[in-house]
């Protein structure tokens, strides 16, 4: 079993949304069985709270399953239990570097980093922008399920 996490400041508008993205992608490609997937926080702030209501907004939109997301902050043992640790920006994975005490370990990478934009997923909390926020994590999800599929490949030769 693989286990991702996605990461961003306040795990209520741009983590939830990719955990939720991506856990619809494994649906579509029938790999739910073998990705396990969840998000969290670089902070406290919305610990338990459910995700922005933009957010909820644009799944919905797409008719992407909002079920079980609930904000929690990243904690050291999640580096350990998680093969891919995701962050939404240069910031988160700053942070995420801190509280793992895992500075610069390859599995921990920046979503855009998989993509041709190479950028911060900018926050919609503070833009206001859920479309261009969904637009980006959407291809940024489908750019870590191939790293995913390639690297699950190269290590079973």
């Amino acid at each position: 079993m693989i286990n991702v996490l996605f990461v961003c400041l306040g795990n209520i508008c741009r983590s939830p949304m990719a955990e939720a993205l991506f856990r619809d992608l494994l649906e579509k490609e029938n790999l739910h069985d073998k990705v396990t997937v969840d998000s969290a926080a670089t902070s406290s702030w919305h610990i338990g709270a459910p995700p922005h209501k933009g957010t909820l907004s644009i799944l919905k939109k797409y008719n992407v399953s909002s079920k079980g997301l609930a904000g929690r902050q990243l904690i050291k043992e999640d580096f350990e239990k998680f093969d891919y640790i995701v962050g939404m920006d240069n910031s988160n994975i700053k942070n995420i570097y801190e509280m793992t005490g895992q500075p610069n370990h390859p599995k921990i990478i920046r979503l855009l980093d998989l993509t041709d934009d190479k950028m911060d997923v900018p926050d919609p909390y503070y833009t206001g922008d859920f479309q261009e926020t969904y637009d980006l994590i959407t291809d940024g999800c489908r750019k870590l399920l191939e790293k995913i599929s390639k690297d699950i490949f190269l290590t079973k030769e």
